[in-house]
């Protein structure tokens, strides 16, 4: 079978168009399938308090994706899992990546000098949690008419990996819409039950992080306090209620007391008791009370822009020296740059199977070297003035995409555009090595229908695939995270935990739903 066949989506009637859309409207509000409306859309003037809620971005099928692209991706992520826990305890290795690229990226530089900071002064948790998520593609060598469609990897993110709660809301969505007979039949038959896999990411997700809570253990104050995770976030926040899916999972089905907390406000509702433990007391706002945190979950302070003040530094440094756990570390957070992305994907790079070496198969390690796309550095070496010829040339950097060591959407150059930025970086080309330069991957386009801000937009999309995982592990003494006398590292937990689906037009360079670019979505399987 064709991955994309004329017949689907299959064509509505106005009546069943009516009738779908109804459905889309009614269930994603019932269920939380929502976002606070962009300024944009629903002014300051007519909602002052963002009390209002509408469907979040999202298509009115689900996409087609190959059923053994989507087996692989969620059967390497518990490798993907361990190289990453092997990258973040590396501390020698991460350093010498970063003195590559402190004097050209001040972000970069600034979350090592907090990681120097805490372990001058000793770490005193030594215990990390990693919610993870590696993006994919699907691939197609353009030159062979019989290659069998394969992932490449995007990116992998460390920090704030989003839309765990909404990704498994859209795929009972779906199913929801399959069960009330809002799609009509195709010849062949795609929708069904067979096609349209069970999404754990919810309750995986919200077991990683009442995973970690336990793992703390007992209150390190005397006398004890009440435990709770503290979510630490941006303000105002958008795409509260994917987050708020986790939250309420964990104090409805786990008993966990959640707070949420804007990263410039740390200071105001936190202290640090005395050692030799330093454990984080939180002071609720609304309530005459004290929590001892066993973990701070980072879904801020991934982008430089958050740290608007020296203040706000001091914020990220007064949590990573505490006893709560981190999700991410410092360290962790570091892992996830794209120049890490770019050291392992570099052809004969040995440092993949280093990493992996006494953790994965042989097997495991060469299926998830087969997910790199090719990636290259803008330096010194032969691969880097290779790369730097292409990316000056109008005409050579039109396959490709350059990257900074960002996350979240609308960071990156694309194709023609790359000479011209390359351009405002001035004469100094160190500059240019704080980004990496990017083969695009190059997905079959489909057809699908995205509902946005009450909008309904058909036409021709692309899709990237992301698998969530969960890592809870230990550093060893001799680990950059670790605590004198806090013996040898080990992996505690380590799980795939769910997937999520984001789609795009064909026409968009970015993809991130919370920047504005894409929806999400969840996959039809098809066996091509």
């Amino acid at each position: 079978m064709a991955l994309a066949p004329q017949n689907y989506p299959p064509p509505l009637s106005q009546e069943q168009h009516e009738y779908l859309l109804s459905n889309v409207k009614n269930w994603s509000i019932l269920n939380g399938l929502a976002v606070r409306p962009s300024d944009a859309f629903v002014s300051r003037d007519i909602d002052p308090e963002k009390c209002l809620a509408v469907t979040a971005p999202l298509t009115l099928f689900p996409s087609l994706f190959p059923r053994h692209c989507f087996e692989e991706a969620r059967e390497i992520q518990i490798a993907y899992n361990e190289l990453y826990v092997a990258i973040a305890k590396d501390e020698q290795w991460l350093k010498d990546v970063v003195e590559e690229l402190r004097d050209v990226d001040e972000f970069i530089k600034s979350l090592w000098d907090v990681h120097l900071t805490v372990k001058k002064e000793g770490y005193v948790q030594n215990i990390s949690l990693g919610l993870f998520r590696s993006d994919y593609m699907v691939h197609k060598d353009q030159d062979s008419s019989v290659s069998r469609s394969s992932i490449k990897q995007v990116e992998f993110n460390t920090i704030a990996s989003s839309f765990g709660g909404l990704s498994a809301k859209v795929s009972s969505l779906h199913a929801y819409l399959h069960s009330v007979s809002a799609y009509p039949a195709s010849k062949p038959p795609l929708i069904g039950p067979q096609s349209l896999p069970l999404n754990p990411s919810i309750t995986s997700l919200s077991l990683g992080l009442a995973t970690a809570h336990k793992a703390y253990g007992p209150s390190k104050r005397t006398p004890p306090l009440p435990l709770c995770i503290l979510f630490i976030v941006q303000s105002p926040e958008n795409n509260i209620f994917d987050q708020v899916t986790l939250s309420t999972h964990l104090q409805t089905i786990h008993s966990i007391p959640t707070f949420r907390l804007a990263l410039e406000s740390v200071f105001e509702h936190t202290s640090i008791s005395a050692l030799p433990f330093r454990p984080l007391v939180y002071t609720p706002p609304h309530q005459d009370a004290y929590y001892e945190v066993t973990l701070c979950y980072f879904r801020a302070g991934y982008s430089p822009s958050e740290y608007t003040s020296p203040t706000t530094w001091e914020a990220r440094l007064h949590l990573e020296r505490s006893a709560a756990i981190k999700c991410p570390s410092i360290l962790t957070h570091l892992a996830g740059s794209k120049k890490i992305q770019q050291i392992l994907a570099t052809p004969s790079s040995p440092h993949l199977s280093r990493f992996l070496k006494d953790k994965a198969s042989l097997e495991m390690v060469e299926r998830v070297r087969a997910t790199f796309a090719a990636i290259y550095p803008l330096d010194g070496s032969p691969e880097g003035k290779q790369a730097t010829e292409i990316a000056k040339s109008q005409e050579k950097s039109q396959g490709y995409v350059l990257k900074p060591q960002r996350e979240g959407g609308g960071n990156n150059v694309y194709g023609g555009k790359i000479p011209a930025f390359l351009k405002t970086l001035g004469d100094d080309e160190r500059k240019w090595r704080s980004h990496i330069l990017m083969e695009l991957i190059k997905p079959p386009t489909l057809r699908n229908s995205i509902f946005r801000n009450g909008q309904v937009q058909t036409g021709e999309v692309i899709g990237e695939l992301g698998v969530y995982g969960v890592c809870l592990w230990r550093n060893g003494e001799n680990d950059g995270g670790g605590k004198n006398g806090g013996g040898e590292g080990e992996v505690i937990e380590n799980w795939e935990a769910g997937f999520l689906l984001r789609t795009k037009g064909s026409e968009s360079e970015e993809g991130g739903v919370a920047a504005g670019f894409g929806a999400v979505d969840s996959v039809c399987l098809v066996d091509v």
